[in-house]
């Protein structure tokens, strides 16, 4: 190269699943069939209602041009009108709601608006990767609180607060969380609500898997009192509507948060394709029958995981929620990245270990539902 790296993209190493998919791209084209339940990426369709206004909206002369930076009127209503059913909070739409391409955008677009050099993070410890990474590209401090599963889990709050200190600027919070599938409480964000007032922090909230295998109705931070003065929410389309490709998410928060995070993605890009919003506003009204079908697709591929990890001796728990089934390795396998290695070179089956979420996730593995049953059970038959 003729110029050297800036130091960002020397501190920033390759996205684990872009290195070890093309390890599995690699073994395919030698002709191996791969099981690949490693990744949440779901393999069913959008609704047919999404698919058809996704057609007429592309046929159509005006549909191709820039859009706005907040998106489309039609798309950001659909949202709130989504989150006052499926979650019991209002939104204004106006000023409230800020569409993303995806929320994984959002976690660089908040880290760029609010995070100064030397500034502090908290993130969880196991978490989201992409927390850690873009709070480090930005220049900021990473203080990794611990989750630990004697404790389901959850936060330890006054641990936390020990780790607090006048550079603290933000704490990620993601609940269902990803990866061990621990459920979201009211309990839990009325906890963490609390935290960020009396320590002066912004808590920033993912929450893509809230309607995937939900044991309970599915809530978000925002329903609690006080929760827009200190917190920002994003939510997804990839999961919840088989949408992941598309790259479709938002942020939502009272109206000088989202001010603030438009000013630095407005320099970033020229708004999404009008035809994805309209067919995402469509989208958004799937009926919850919907759901509950999408629902019992994933229950039965559920049973099968179990199979496999029972099959490889490992322990879980069946309060999971999500798309994945994290679960505990039994004490005779080395360790999991041995065990993932073993799997994908010897019988062409590829999962996630778990210390890509952290060192804690040593001694764990990843199984994602995002497999039809049949290929889940075929791993199975090539584990025996």
């Amino acid at each position: 190269m003729i110029i050297p790296l800036a130091h960002r993209a020397g501190q920033t190493q390759e996205y684990y699943f872009s290195v070890k998919l093309a390890e599995v791209r690699k073994l395919q084209a030698a002709g191996h069939d791969i099981i690949n339940i490693g990744i949440g990426n779901p393999d069913m369709m959008p609704s047919e209602n999404t698919i058809q206004a996704l057609i007429e909206s592309v046929q159509q002369p005006g549909s191709h041009g820039y859009q706005s930076y907040k998106g489309i009127p039609a798309f950001r209503a659909a949202i709130a009108r989504f989150y006052a059913h499926t979650y019991g909070v209002q939104l204004d739409s106006e000023t409230e709601i800020l569409p993303l391409i995806g929320s994984k955008e959002g976690i660089t677009h908040i880290s760029l608006t609010f995070l100064n050099e030397g500034d502090e993070v908290l993130v969880p410890e196991l978490g989201y990767p992409a927390y850690r990474a873009v709070s480090r590209m930005v220049g900021a401090t990473v203080r990794e609180y611990g989750l630990m599963e004697y404790q389901g889990w959850q936060p330890d709050w006054q641990a936390m607060a020990d780790q607090v200190n006048e550079r603290t600027r933000i704490v990620w919070l993601n609940y269902p969380h990803m990866p061990t599938g621990a459920p979201a409480t009211r309990a839990l964000f009325e906890q963490a609500v609390r935290f960020a007032h009396d320590h002066n922090v912004l808590l920033c909230h993912d929450n893509p898997y809230s309607l995937i295998l939900n044991q309970r109705p599915p809530i978000s931070l925002l329903s609690i009192d006080g929760a827009k003065e200190v917190a920002i929410e994003m939510n997804s389309m990839s999961k919840s509507h088989n949408m992941a490709g598309w790259r479709i998410g938002w942020m939502m928060a009272a109206k000088p948060y989202i001010d603030a995070v438009l000013s630095i993605k407005s320099n970033v890009d020229s708004g999404m394709f009008l035809p994805v919003q309209q067919a995402a506003a469509e989208a958004l009204g799937n009926s919850d029958e919907w759901h509950r079908q999408r629902n019992a697709v994933y229950h039965e591929r559920l049973d099968a995981v179990h199979a496999f990890l029972n099959a490889l001796g490992c322990t879980y728990s069946t309060d999971q929620e999500g798309m994945f089934i994290w679960a505990k390795l039994p004490d005779h396998i080395e360790s999991a990245e041995a065990l993932v290695d073993d799997l994908l070179y010897n019988k062409h089956i590829f999962i996630a270990p778990g210390f890509i979420f952290g060192p804690k996730g040593d001694r764990y593995i990843r199984v994602s539902l995002c497999m039809p049953k049949e290929r889940i059970q075929a791993a199975v038959t090539r584990l025996k």
